[in-house]
């Protein structure tokens, strides 16, 4: 289980918000993303959550000074359209990144960027709304409901060759009431690629619920910007549940960023 923070980020500031409205403004990325680091972070996730809407991605600043100090994965997403727009990210230093928007409209760019890049580097964002007891996706950061089953969506990503899916519930997002256990279990079961759980992370248990029902990671935002929870405690947890986490040697670790 790998214990990701999620970083938000319109223009040059780390937003959060809920149900995937209502920004508000929390602070640097870049602070916040090398505290993390330091406290144990398995990989983190830097998306503009703007970007498909006004065509462009402005992380490319952020990413290169991530790099210089932060030694653990990271992928970025917003606004990603071609394999040049994927190369330029990948130049920055970016180790993965995410695609939702443009994947659903093209989803021919999944497989390109999968055979260009390899399957491991791509990540599928699906941000899905309950509707009748199934899941419409929704793209340009929630704005715009498709026709399009989540469920069929993530069977269909998978096929294409993404390796991951970022899996986002727009009804728990920023609620900090827990994860749609249901999305993520149906999900998990419709597919055979590693699934991230987001949106709704609020207690310790949140953890163990969600590995329970297939999540290979998770994705925490507002509890740890707000400095309501920390990494050690969620791993801490994880250990104390037999959950499967990595070991985090904190000297060792930024012995590497010092030197």
């Amino acid at each position: 289980m790998r214990i990701i923070p999620r970083l938000d980020i319109k223009g040059s500031n780390l937003i959060k918000c809920v149900n995937l409205e209502g920004l508000r403004v929390v602070g640097d990325p870049n602070k916040y993303a090398i505290d993390y680091y330091k406290n144990g972070a398995d990989e983190l996730i830097f998306l503009d959550i703007v970007a498909s809407l006004y065509s462009r991605n402005s992380l490319h600043n952020i990413i290169k000074t991530a790099c210089k100090n932060i030694f653990i994965p990271f992928t970025v997403g917003g606004g990603i359209r071609s394999v040049d727009d994927a190369l330029k990210i990948f130049d920055s230093g970016a180790d993965k990144i995410s695609l939702n928007t443009k994947a659903v409209q093209n989803p021919k760019l999944i497989s390109d960027l999968s055979k260009r890049f390899g399957s491991q580097s791509v990540v599928a964002s699906i941000e899905a709304k309950k509707f009748d007891k199934k899941w419409k996706i929704y793209i340009e950061a929630g704005k715009e409901q498709t026709n399009q089953d989540a469920i069929d969506w993530a069977k269909k990503v998978s096929d294409l060759g993404a390796g991951e899916i970022l899996l986002t519930s727009i009804d728990n997002e920023g609620t900090c009431l827990g994860y749609d256990l249901d999305l993520i279990n149906s999900v998990s079961n419709a597919t055979t690629i590693p699934v991230i759980a987001s949106g709704g992370f609020g207690k310790l248990n949140d953890l163990n619920l969600a590995s329970q029902a297939g999540a290979d990671a998770i994705s925490v935002a507002h509890m740890l910007h707000y400095k309501k929870i920390s990494i050690s405690e969620i791993r801490e947890k994880a250990i104390e549940s037999n959950i499967k986490v990595r070991k985090f040697n904190q000297k060792f670790d930024l012995s590497i960023k010092n030197s």
